[in-house]
């Protein structure tokens, strides 16, 4: 008799997409609770992660009957995707899922900031008195926004803006197509550079992946080429903003502030990121853009049919990544 392909799931999924695979009785399931789940290496054929884990050459190399590793979310950054390769293991992400999420996250922190939501309610609880008439906001109606990264999170994004804040948008991506937003009808300026994405934008917000490319692509010279009172929204990866260049501009006054949900260090900690924490015109959280019941329901089931997919032979899985 063949044995059924085992299945770990490595980090915690919503409760329906493990129904879904408790109810598939051709696997083997072991969660991430289970005291088994220190032997992927040596069972795995497929395996579940999402970003609390890194699969490393290491373990490719010690997990010989490794198949697939189905990624919940889009950034694979934490998956080895050369060792994958190497190792004959497919990789696949649950993509453009978690757009409308991560994009109305940007939107919400933009505004918290823009209006002093989150520094007057810290000065509210710390007993201090919030006059008015010396906490004025910032206001970002029709306003101009700069929206690095044209994939499925950016368009959703520049949507939102305009029928939010009725926002001018300029786009910038140097791979995507030149028509790439015109299908989808939304208004935009397709900028041929990042900088002058920077000298116009009031609100730059980056939907871009973490690549060699990507790395520090906000530095000290991109921050000073900023517009006076812009604020920058980082909802992707962290390692995109050079985080001492933005804190040292930040501490000038001259922008009016980030919100960063993506940092260097995750998930954030107070040691970590003190120096940022002690400014009032910053807020950060620890990469929640994607975290609402409805999302992670609908990208965990999306990652399960995936695997099982992948498993029972089918062709043209989507997500397909190595």
């Amino acid at each position: 008799m063949t044995p059924k392909p085992a299945v770990y799931v490595l980090d915690p999924y919503h409760e329906a997409a493990i129904t879904t695979l408790k109810c598939t009785d051709w696997i083997d399931l072991v969660l991430w609770d289970d005291p088994c789940k220190g032997d992927w290496h040596k069972h795995a054929v497929g395996v579940l992660v999402r970003s609390d884990t890194r699969l490393t050459a290491d373990d490719f190399a010690a997990a010989s009957k490794l198949r697939v590793v189905v990624k919940q979310g889009v950034g694979v950054d934490n998956i080895d995707l050369a060792a994958a390769k190497a190792a004959g293991v497919a990789v696949h992400n649950t993509p453009a899922l978690n757009s409308e999420s991560v994009a109305e996250f940007s939107l919400a922190l933009a505004l918290s900031l823009s209006r002093r939501v989150t520094e007057s309610d810290r000065r509210l609880r710390r007993g201090e008195k919030v006059v008015r008439s010396t906490t004025l906001g910032l206001s970002l109606f029709r306003k101009t926004v700069g929206v690095v990264g044209m994939g499925n999170i950016g368009r959703v994004a520049a949507r939102k803006w305009i029928g939010a804040c009725e926002c001018r948008v300029l786009a910038y991506d140097p791979v995507a197509p030149r028509d790439v937003w015109d299908r989808d009808q939304i208004p935009h300026t397709r900028v041929d550079s990042l900088d002058e994405l920077l000298e116009q934008a009031n609100i730059v917000t980056l939907h871009v992946p973490l690549l060699d490319s990507t790395k520090g692509m906000i530095g000290g010279r991109e921050l000073a080429l900023m517009k006076d009172r812009s604020i920058l929204i980082n909802a992707s990866r962290g390692g995109i903003v050079d985080e001492k260049a933005l804190l040292e501009e930040l501490r000038k006054g001259r922008i009016w502030g980030a919100v960063l949900d993506a940092v260097e260090v995750e998930p954030p900690t107070l040691e970590a990121c003190r120096d940022f924490l002690e400014l009032d015109n910053v807020i950060i959280t620890p990469h929640i853009g994607a975290s609402t019941i409805e999302n992670q329901r609908n990208s965990g089931m999306a990652a399960v049919r995936t695997l099982l997919a992948v498993l029972e032979g089918k062709d043209d899985v989507p997500g397909k990544i190595v």
